[in-house]
């Protein structure tokens, strides 16, 4: 592991369905469109940061479909097409110049098959990849970040996370890590972009936010 990286970020970790790959468009069309899609995601996403204590991440992912009128079975659907999600562009030829000099990582929902076969996607060289089926609990509970933190090796205040929604900047500042959140989606943040050291759109920024922290 590469220890003697420049400045005070020693470390990165990321969300990953949402910071790293664009997630939004394979839900967008198994859904049937943009708008069908965007209830569907925004309903797990707000069952999946209740929930606390682990449950089968496509259970989730079939309760909030079932929950905005749509079939259950799209969760199926969304496994079976796993393997359509794609960077954001620039992700993996960023991430991989991260990580020249400091491990990285990403902490994210769903389940451990998933969540391997995810960060495959990315094209980086990951050094821990933790889900929330390893931990036992769904973000933004603290342990999951710090499950992270301590994958990676690294001191807790010399470790940056890139969050993909708002809720993973409130669970990872209440974890104690610095925050920049990736907002490619045009997310609307609620206030809690005001708890990020910065809010990027281009993840070609994010180097750059490294080296000046």
């Amino acid at each position: 592991m590469v220890t003697d990286a420049p400045g005070s970020v020693k470390a990165v970790l990321f969300d990953l369905l949402s910071a790293l790959l664009d997630s939004w468009s394979l839900w967008d069309d198994i859904a049937g469109g943009e708008g069908p899609g965007r209830k569907w995601r925004f309903e797990y996403l707000r069952r999946t940061y209740a929930t606390g204590a682990y449950v089968p991440y496509l259970d989730l992912v079939a309760d909030a479909a079932a929950a905005v009128g749509l079939p259950r079975e799209h969760a199926h659907a969304l496994e079976a097409r796993w393997d359509e999600l794609s960077p954001w562009p620039g992700a993996g030829q960023v991430l991989r110049e991260i990580a020249r000099d400091r491990p990285i990582g990403v902490a994210t929902n769903c389940s451990e098959v998933l969540g391997v076969r995810a960060a495959q996607l990315v094209g980086a060289p990951f050094h821990a990849v933790v889900t929330t089926e390893s931990v036992g609990f769904y973000k933004p509970d603290v342990r999951v970040y710090t499950a992270g933190v301590a994958a990676l090796g690294v001191p807790l205040d010399e470790v940056l996370f890139v969050a993909g929604s708002p809720g993973d900047i409130g669970g990872a500042t209440a974890a104690g890590l610095k925050v920049v959140w990736h907002n490619p989606a045009g997310l609307d943040g609620g206030g809690a972009e005001k708890r990020a050291v910065a809010v990027i759109e281009d993840l070609t920024l994010l180097k750059p936010v490294i080296e000046s922290l």
